[in-house]
């Protein structure tokens, strides 16, 4: 097996060629993507649950490994336009699942979200240093207890309840050629605004394609494509809020 080492959370991830163990401390969170993988199995590409128990304060879940490659792949991420169109369609295939069916079995929204955001300032779980620039050490906000306030006391309405991956970045959205080949990573996918995936979806594009992670490339590629694709006239505001809430995670 190898070690994930692009994955950003505290979970230790190993990957041999047919399947993936992550082993994390239990949280709600951990707790989730557990029962997430298990009902989405059959309605989504998402990894099959071989195996999963707890221990000393930990979850070890084992399943299947995703085929395909990450939309932030190399490959693929030198085709911007490509990259776009597949995020859009990942989108889509999530906005299309029936959630009237079950709704009572979903777990994380936006006030758990909140509650568990409430938990991470509380306890010093924020790693500021793994935030955006201006968040902090801006004029915005002067530490995350700050942030968290305002988040509670803005909370937008929501217009549309769909199912939300909950981190909709690159990384965690698979492809096989021109198709989505899977979705990984589901510790907070549950019922949400329709642009909390959004919102998470435009800042990865960004910093992928002409950004942060992008060595410079692609400078005149226009990121705002995505909306195009999605068939939405884009809420800034919105966008804003849900990259802001990313941020205490």
């Amino acid at each position: 097996m190898v070690i994930d080492t692009i994955g950003k959370s505290d979970a230790k991830v190993l990957i041999d060629e047919n399947e993936v163990l992550k082993i994390e401390t239990t949280s709600l969170i951990s707790n989730n993507e557990y029962h997430m993988l298990k009902l989405l199995n059959g309605k989504l590409p998402v990894p099959k649950v071989m195996d999963f128990y707890q221990k000393n304060g930990e979850n070890y879940l084992r399943m299947s490994k995703i085929k395909g490659k990450m939309l932030c792949d190399k490959e693929i991420i030198e085709e911007p336009y490509k990259v776009v169109k597949l995020a859009a369609s990942s989108l889509k295939k999530l906005w299309e699942i029936n959630i009237d069916d079950c709704k009572e079995k979903f777990i994380i929204n936006i006030d758990k979200k909140l509650e568990i955001a409430r938990f991470r300032v509380e306890n010093g779980l924020v790693e500021t240093s793994m935030c955006e620039d201006e968040t902090f050490n801006g004029n915005e906000f002067s530490n995350p207890l700050e942030l968290l306030v305002w988040l509670e006391n803005n909370k937008p309405k929501c217009d549309k309840l769909v199912l939300s991956h909950g981190d909709f970045c690159l990384p965690n959205i698979f492809a096989n050629g021109e198709n989505i080949s899977g979705y990984i990573d589901l510790g907070l996918c549950g019922l949400d605004d329709i642009y909390q995936d959004i919102a998470i979806c435009y800042r990865s594009l960004r910093d992928n394609i002409i950004g942060r992670y992008s060595n410079g490339k692609n400078q005149n590629f226009d990121i705002e494509l995505i909306f195009s694709e999605l068939g939405i006239v884009p809420d800034y505001n919105k966008i804003r809020y849900y990259l802001l809430l990313d941020e205490l995670f």
